[in-house]
């Protein structure tokens, strides 16, 4: 058996060399055209040639061309890129939007008068109580400490109780910029705890209503309460509103400066009791009382 198999390989390698002669031959006349020799091994070694050189063709096209792109599943790795770089800017923009209408929420809601707003205790008493000095162990440290700390804390209360500058609502950078809205007659004062936000200002007819500070208007439109309302976004988080006009003489986006006229003072609106201005002035989503920061 085994000489049998052997003599098998042997004579299929033989095969392989026998040569062959491949005639061309006229059908009509059997003139022959041409003829050629070969082997099996010479047919079977051009045929693998042709289908590599076939299949490197096909894959050099693929790779190099833009045919890739009609391939499914292969797609076009820069528009994946492209693609994803989209769906980044898609979920940042979504955010912004989303706080861009919380905020304008918190501006109507504000107009409306429709806003709770919780006023911190600013009090001497309040704000004292915040400090626990008889907590200091003066036994457990060395005299130089102790009268280091005394002095620390008297600071401290000097600070707090007579310079203000720790207390909610202060920008000391700001005011001494304002300017006054409208020089007039305050008739209502701030009063948060029932529901007003802000001061009333009465003026001689067709005065005009102006900035005061630099900012953004931010709004400008007409309200059913209200009447034309115009709001100025100010830096540090500071909004001021000037409600109850005539005109509104700027549009959303413009910028204004210290002391632009921005409207006309006027009686429009269902709260309005008679011509007047109503001025608010909100920082941090807080409302704070105007007269402390500009004169009327």
């Amino acid at each position: 058996m085994q000489e049998e198999e052997k003599k098998k390989s042997g004579n299929f390698f033989k095969n392989l060399k026998n040569r062959y002669r491949l005639v061309i031959l006229n059908d009509s006349n059997f003139e022959e055209r041409f003829s050629f020799k070969l082997t099996k091994l010479n047919l079977y070694t051009g045929i693998s040639s042709i289908l590599l050189i076939l299949i490197f063709v096909i894959i050099s096209v693929i790779v190099f061309t833009p045919v890739k792109q009609y391939i499914p599943g292969y797609g076009d790795l820069g528009m994946r890129a492209q693609l994803i770089d989209l769906n980044i800017k898609t979920d940042s923009l979504e955010m912004v939007v989303a706080q861009r209408e919380a905020w304008i929420d918190n501006i109507k809601y504000i107009l409306r008068g429709e806003i709770e707003t919780e006023f911190p205790d600013t009090s001497e008493e309040s704000l004292a109580a915040d400090f626990y000095y008889d907590t200091i162990r003066l036994d457990k440290i060395s005299p130089e400490e102790a009268l280091l700390r005394q002095a620390v804390e008297q600071e401290m209360q000097t600070s707090i109780f007579y310079e203000g500058t720790n207390q909610p609502g202060s920008f000391s950078y700001l005011e001494k910029n304002f300017m006054t809205p409208m020089r007039g007659l305050v008739t209502a004062e701030f009063d948060p705890g029932k529901g007003h936000y802000g001061i009333d200002v009465v003026a001689e007819s067709n005065s005009p209503v102006k900035a005061i500070y630099d900012g953004v208007v931010v709004f400008a439109e007409w309200t059913l309460e209200t009447g034309y309302v115009i709001a100025v976004q100010h830096s540090d988080n500071l909004l001021s509103f000037y409600k109850h006009n005539s005109v509104l003489l700027k549009k959303v986006g413009s910028f204004v400066k210290t002391g632009d006229v921005i409207a006309v003072f006027g009686d429009s609106g269902e709260y309005s009791s008679g011509p007047h201005l109503h001025f608010e002035l909100w920082q941090n989503g807080v409302a704070v009382n105007p007269r402390d920061y500009i004169i009327f």
